[in-house]
């Protein structure tokens, strides 16, 4: 199983000059891959920026969006941005995407959080002939530069129309930030639905989870923050699922390893970039 890191784009107040050195850090610890978190009405980094920035200050590492809210976004916008991150990364980025769970970050007119899913659907086919090079309606030329790829799909959610979009649309699925066990359904639904579907191979599967190796209630803190519009049990329950100190983080790629995730990647809870070399330490 491989080990990623999160970029701490969406800690609370994070200070936006830690994004390159963060990622170079990363970069040179040796982890897999880089992660995002995407919400719009908090007081972050955009995960698309988070992310250009990562890839201009690395080399090697992958690129993940772990989970960018698509319905968020129009679609032309959005399939022109992460072609253009793929694209300068030299082809680093695996595009997670799901459908956003928070009213408030639905901010573009004529895009509400309702009807999601049939919206996403919609846009996918969008993106998918943008970055074959097609003219969307309206524009006198394609929007991405010539021998552009297919930016590579992942699919959040823990239902069965994102397993079933997985194995219609993506390469893989990105599981909630949730214990293993509560995961693992999770991975075999997706399972199912992609040998029902009949593709090949098997789907690409990732796990995150939130980490602190030193200021562990901090950590907490900032996570139940996060999820506060979520409800008081639900940001309590997700906080205390924190990988806490180096033995807990290393328990946490056990279990995941455990239930079949082919990478897992570990979200920041602080920007403190000593926590880069901390968790490299505890895990690779």
């Amino acid at each position: 199983m491989k080990i990623g890191i999160g970029l701490p784009n969406q800690v609370r107040n994070v200070r936006p000059t830690v994004i390159s050195e963060w990622a170079r850090r990363s970069e040179e610890a040796g982890f897999s891959t880089l992660g995002s978190v995407g919400r719009i009405a908090y007081p972050g980094v955009m995960d698309t920026i988070a992310l250009a920035a990562a890839a201009g200050a690395t080399r090697r590492i992958g690129l993940i969006s772990n989970v960018l809210l698509g319905p968020v976004w129009p679609p032309v916008l959005l399939a022109k941005e992460t072609a253009s991150i793929d694209a300068v990364s030299g082809g680093r980025f695996m595009l997670g995407i799901g459908l956003g769970g928070r009213a408030d970050d639905f901010v573009v007119d004529g895009l509400g959080p309702r009807g999601t899913g049939s919206r996403l659907d919609r846009d996918l086919e969008v993106y998918k002939g943008l970055w074959r090079g097609e003219i969307p309606p309206g524009c006198d030329n394609p929007v991405v530069p010539e021998g552009s790829r297919e930016v590579p799909l992942l699919f959040g959610g823990m239902v069965q129309a994102s397993y079933e979009r997985v194995a219609r649309s993506g390469q893989g699925y990105v599981g909630g930030s949730l214990p293993p066990s509560m995961v693992s359904p999770a991975f075999d639904a997706v399972r199912v639905a992609w040998k029902d579907a009949g593709r090949d191979g098997d789907p690409y599967l990732v796990a995150i989870a939130y980490f602190a190796i030193t200021d562990v209630e901090s950590g907490r803190a900032g996570v139940r923050d996060y999820y506060t519009t979520a409800g008081a049990e639900a940001a309590d329950f997700i906080a205390s699922g924190i990988s806490g100190g180096a033995d807990a983080v290393r328990a946490t790629v056990q279990a995941f390893a455990d239930i079949g995730a082919d990478e897992l990647v570990f979200n920041p809870t602080s920007d403190d970039i000593e926590e880069v070399a901390r968790l490299a330490d505890a895990v690779l």
